[in-house]
């Protein structure tokens, strides 16, 4: 997919990128992770939605950068406004889903002495879900030129405040559409969403969506009570498991063999365009920054440090006195294969389509772990480990998909210290976001104010394990490893098809596929179709800004109501 954008003004390709610990940078970071954290925590434990804050954070940065301060002015860089977007959103949905959720869980138990360690846990958790991302975005498995539509988005704003022009107007209209379509009650987000991913992808995701929202109402069939979408997503995430261990094992020994057998120039040249095999080095800009060693170094470094902080949330949590050594070992590699499993999961999903199913992965383990026969203890806290991730994986990548628009006529330098001033600028957001949580949830906790998820999670954990569960995850795990083998690690169709069937939305998918279907209908009546393209990309993301700011609207709305 094209991102067609000129170049920024006022920023050359040879211009240092800002960074995150400039004096003034640091005081607006700190600023907004604390804006972000309390909005986050107070709209999940209230409304049960965690918004996406990556707009708001692109206004404050442009509203900053038209005050007449000396000291402001330097706002107007695009990159300094990536940093304050990246830094907000990432407070926003860690201080809610990856720290108050998880803490939530013991709480609600009527074991409130685990928060402490659960809480030093899920932010390790967090952390290392945000670095492997970092250290995998722009790869063969997460590539910066796919959808990450609210990543789109909040470049798209950006760059419109930046030029203005025709694509600032085109932006506008769109937003404003994204706006009054929500409204009226149409997800404009989900509908903005078919303009610019994958359209096979994007389909399973639609239909699956559909599938869930009328097989009760048609059917007479609850496929969630039944656990079908769960089946479906454990066997389409195994198969995604092995397709990411194949881009990076397979095409390796593929180019070590073309170049041992003497080929030529333009044949490596032409595997490696087709997408056989990857390029040993990748060094012109536009083209992939992370290799596929970089990836299996990130998968290694990753599995280490999970293993390391299961390990050190198991020991000072007391689980030792749960269970035996033996089954303690188990715990911890079942917690580290979990973490790993859980990202790539909700890391597609959110790449391709913009949602994904943070919540339903970590109960999708939560069933898992109490087949293995942990102890409710034991389940509720891996629960909360792996459910700390997702949120910031998915978050991370939309975050440097911004990045990656605003950075792509720069030199390949220059993207990747960007890329790590975000990285830096969405630390200090976790920072911010601990302490927020650390100071604010027995106030929360005190009021019965919990996210709705984890009374979801404490139910399921109390009420055991059903014989007959495990038959129904292993019966329909083949279909949705057969669908996801069939459309490959490009298409993610099984895992796109089970996010819509995990989703209660059939208004979404509705919006989904009409989308889909103008999408093609205005490509074939275009002569031009890369204008047509970049049109839809801009109108698109207006769309889903304005989804974003109308809920958002809408939360503090009812907030304050």
């Amino acid at each position: 997919m094209s991102q067609q954008a000129a170049e920024p003004r006022g920023h050359s390709a040879d211009a240092a990128h800002p960074r995150t610990f400039e004096p003034s940078m640091v005081v607006v970071l700190v600023i907004t992770s604390i804006l972000g954290a309390i909005i986050g925590i107070q709209i999940l434990t209230t409304l049960g939605v965690t918004p996406n804050t990556a707009i708001i954070g692109v206004l404050v940065a442009i509203a900053l950068s038209r005050i007449p301060l000396a000291a402001l002015k330097k706002f107007r860089s695009v990159h300094r406004q990536n940093l304050v977007q990246s830094n907000i959103s990432t407070a926003t949905f860690v201080a809610a889903n990856s720290l108050l959720l998880p803490i939530a869980i013991p709480w609600v138990m009527g074991r409130p002495e685990l928060v402490w360690p659960l809480l030093i846990g899920a932010a390790a958790a967090a952390l290392i879900d945000f670095l492997m991302l970092y250290w995998m975005f722009d790869s063969r498995v997460f590539p910066g030129k796919e959808a990450w539509p609210p990543g789109l988005a909040a470049a798209e704003a950006i760059k419109a405040g930046d030029r203005g022009g025709r694509r600032a107007g085109l932006l506008g209209i769109g937003t404003l559409v994204g706006i009054i379509g929500s409204a009226i009650g149409v997800p404009m987000s989900a509908f903005g969403v078919a303009f610019i991913g994958n359209i096979v992808a994007l389909t399973m995701f639609g239909v699956g969506l559909l599938i869930r929202g009328y097989s009760m109402p048609i059917a007479g069939i609850d496929i969630n009570a039944m656990y079908i979408p769960h089946g479906f997503m454990i066997g389409a995430g195994i198969v995604a498991l092995f397709q990411a261990v194949w881009t990076i094992v397979g095409r390796r020994k593929a180019t070590a063999h073309a170049v041992a057998t003497g080929a030529k120039t333009s044949e490596l040249s032409r595997v490696i365009e087709e997408g056989e095999v990857a390029p040993p080095v990748v060094v012109d800009r536009g083209e992939l920054t992370r290799s596929e060693e970089a990836v299996k170094m990130a998968l290694t470094r990753g599995a280490v440090l999970y293993a390391i902080a299961a390990a050190v949330l198991a020991v000072v949590s007391g689980l030792l006195a749960e269970m035996g050594i033996g089954m303690l070992i188990l715990w911890v590699l079942f917690a580290t294969f979990a973490c790993i499993a859980a990202e790539f999961i909700v890391g597609l999903s959110a790449m391709h389509s913009g949602w994904f199913p943070a919540f339903a992965t970590a109960l999708i383990f939560l069933s898992l772990a109490l087949i293995v026969g942990f102890p409710p203890v034991a389940v509720a806290l891996v629960t909360g480990f792996i459910a700390a991730g997702g949120p910031a994986f998915a978050d991370a990548g939309y975050d440097f998909k911004t990045g990656w628009i605003l950075r792509r006529h720069e030199s390949r330098a220059m993207e990747i210290e960007g890329r790590k001033q975000q990285f830096f600028a969405g630390v200090v957001g976790m920072a911010v976001a601990l302490a927020v949580v650390a100071i604010a949830h027995p106030m929360y906790f005190a009021n019965e104010q919990f996210p709705p998820v984890a009374k979801v999670f404490v139910a399921t954990i109390q009420a055991g394990v059903d014989p007959a569960l495990i038959t129904t995850l292993a019966l329909w795990a083949i279909p949705g490893a057969i669908i996801q083998a069939i459309g490959g690690p490009k298409r993610q169709m099984g895992i796109l098809l089970a996010t819509g069937m995990l989703i209660s939305n059939p208004a979404a998918g509705w919006a989904v596929l009409v989308g889909i279907a103008l999408r093609i209908l205005y490509t074939r009546l275009r002569k031009d179709k890369d204008a047509a393209e970049s049109e839809m990309t801009i109108a698109a993301a207006g769309f889903i800004a304005g989804d974003a700011l109308w809920s958002f609207g809408n939360s503090m709305y009812k907030l304050v109501k």
